[in-house]
């Protein structure tokens, strides 16, 4: 039998017998209909997760443990703004693959320019609707746009396709953070920047991807180096 998975607040999960969290009673009880005796997961985002029963109105703890499926390696993916859906497919994918947190940048080749309160929060639901359903112990965080200077670390790695001179990405030590870029790509003077702010620079080989197919590919490959995917 499936166990359902549910992130919640880690106050409606301390203790050994708590009341069901009101986040998810309509969905325990209305839509996929549990009740006595059934069990279900409950995750409250600090890679840990608790097996429970439901017992009346309560859920009793038989056990907490790790989360087995969390990434030990903590990749933070920085992404241009897209247009469209680009972005909700790059959090779902990403959050699958096992990305940390999402960070959204502004660039100069950046069709849209501004992510509204409401879709922002709507990529957030899709983080946590993709951890649920992939069994991650957290869930990525979607943090708000900003101008992509201020996102570019010395332990960043920049994804430029048409840099045919420079290392392949699984050619370097995994890095913390990949940077992305939008539809048309970086400009030459964004990484130029990029390189003085320490960010290295790397090809992604001999195929041009769609933007949004750039970082959950790159994730796979990076975690499949720290043994954390595949």
């Amino acid at each position: 039998m499936t166990l359902h998975r549910f992130f919640v607040s880690a106050g409606d999960a301390s203790g050994e017998r708590f009341p069901l969290p009101a986040s998810i009673a309509r969905q325990v009880r209305t839509v996929l209909r549990l009740g006595d005796g059934d069990r279900i997961v409950l995750l409250t985002g600090d890679g840990s997760e608790a097996r429970c029963r439901i017992v009346g109105a309560d859920c009793v703890v038989e056990e907490r443990r790790p989360s087995a499926a969390e990434p030990s390696h903590r990749l933070t993916v920085v992404q241009a703004l897209l247009k469209g859906d680009g972005l909700a497919e790059v959090v779902q994918r990403g959050t699958e693959v096992g990305v940390w947190a999402f960070r959204l940048a502004v660039t100069e080749r950046c069709v849209a320019r501004e992510l509204s309160p409401r879709r922002l929060e709507r990529l957030r639901t899709i983080a946590r609707e993709a951890a649920e359903q992939s069994e991650r112990g957290a869930v990525p965080a979607v943090h708000a746009p900003v101008p992509l200077e201020e996102l570019l670390r010395p332990d960043a790695v920049l994804l430029f396709a048409r840099a045919a001179a420079e290392p392949r990405l699984g050619e370097l030590e995994p890095p913390a953070t990949i940077v992305v870029g939008p539809e048309g790509g970086f400009t030459p003077a964004e990484v130029a920047r990029a390189r003085a702010a320490g960010v290295a620079v790397a090809g992604l080989g001999p195929r041009i991807l769609r933007s949004q197919t750039v970082a959950p590919v790159a994730a796979a490959v990076i975690l499949s180096r720290t043994g954390d995917f595949a």
